[in-house]
């Protein structure tokens, strides 16, 4: 009898050995319970949160949204005090009309100094005329004073008007260059005018941008998370106000090395998702991350010191959700899912 119960426990004892050592080989998809199906649990829902914050210091003076509400792109999710910002606006077009009539007047002054060059010219020709005329004059008076027919007095009289003209010729020759010199000058401040004019412009397009910053609108079609911004409080730029959460949601599976030879992108998967009491969405592997999930850490394994265990590593891969399917609309970002590859498709 006492044989019997100890062959009992001892059979007993290997069956447990076994049933043991296969629960462990199955739990570890190892051979020969090893499969192409590969499942992790380590994944989760992932979305585009967008930060939402000022551009602009100032007060809030409106917040028409409230939390978790549906927003369209380009809705107003918050307003600032715009009254200094539209008075720089002003500001801004009337140094702009002062550049541009400093520009009108340059052309104004380059039509004067077109005039002035035209009455030099006019003088000038004038001025040769009694040149000509002095010079005539003169030549007579020698040839009459060399006959002694002219007197003295005559002869230094005509002399000193010749002496004039050719003087008033030189002055109008001059003064014919003055007036073209000024006329280059007008043009050539014409440019930095113009410079002007452009900074003026550039200045008013600024002040709109910056009075249009005021209005804090959504980026995409979504629903705001939280609204931490309160009406009349001040807020800096860069402070976050709320969060804006886009429909798009794609998962993150983080799939151990060891699976990453069973698994292509365009692959089949199947995604049960734990909010949804663990109904089944379909979808496809996109991509794969170019690097293990350590290396993206903040603080970096170091394996080169102390004893070394090994551990398998996780690689995130991306799923792509199949289009179509009446419960994806329900998927959040950071929900919990467990994802299985689907095999021979």
């Amino acid at each position: 009898m006492k044989t019997y119960i100890r062959h009992t426990a001892t059979a007993l004892a290997v069956l447990l050995g076994i049933a043991g050592l296969v629960a462990v080989l199955y739990a570890w998809h190892l051979p020969p319970f090893s499969s192409e199906v590969q499942t992790t649990d380590n994944a989760y829902v992932r979305g585009y949160v967008t930060l939402i914050s000022p551009q602009l210091s100032g007060y809030v003076t409106d917040v028409p949204v409230k939390d978790y509400e549906t927003v369209k792109a380009g809705a107003v999710l918050a307003r600032l005090d715009d009254r200094i910002y539209r008075q720089k606006v002003e500001q801004a077009n009337a140094t702009l009309a002062t550049q541009k009539a400093a520009l009108a007047n340059s052309v104004q002054q380059e039509n004067a100094a077109k005039a002035r060059i035209g009455a030099s010219d006019a003088a000038l020709d004038s001025a040769r005329f009694a040149k000509r005329r002095a010079e005539e004059n003169w030549n007579r008076i020698e040839e009459l004073s060399n006959k002694g027919i002219a007197t003295q007095s005559d002869r230094e009289q005509s002399r000193t008007t010749l002496d004039q003209a050719n003087a008033s010729v030189s002055q109008a020759e001059a003064n014919l260059e003055v007036s073209k010199q000024d006329l280059q000058t007008i043009i050539v401040s014409r440019d930095s005018l113009r410079a002007a004019v452009a900074g003026a412009e550039a200045s008013v397009e600024l002040a709109k941008i910056d009075l249009s910053n005021t209005s804090i609108t959504a980026p995409r079609d979504g629903v705001v998370g939280e609204v931490g911004v309160k009406l009349g409080q001040y807020v800096a730029a860069g402070t976050q106000l709320m969060a804006v959460v886009p429909h798009d949601t794609w998962v993150i599976a983080n799939f151990k090395e060891t699976q990453l030879a069973y698994i292509q992108p365009g692959q089949k998967v199947e995604v049960s998702v734990d909010a949804l009491k663990h109904a089944t969405l379909t979808g496809h592997v996109e991509r794969f991350s170019p690097a293990a999930g350590s290396e993206f850490s903040v603080i970096k394994p170091d394996n080169a010191t102390g004893n070394f265990t090994k551990v398998a590593q996780r690689v995130p891969v991306r799923i792509a959700i199949d289009e179509g399917q009446e419960l994806a609309k329900h998927l959040a970002p950071g929900l919990s899912v467990v994802v299985k590859t689907v095999v021979g498709e």
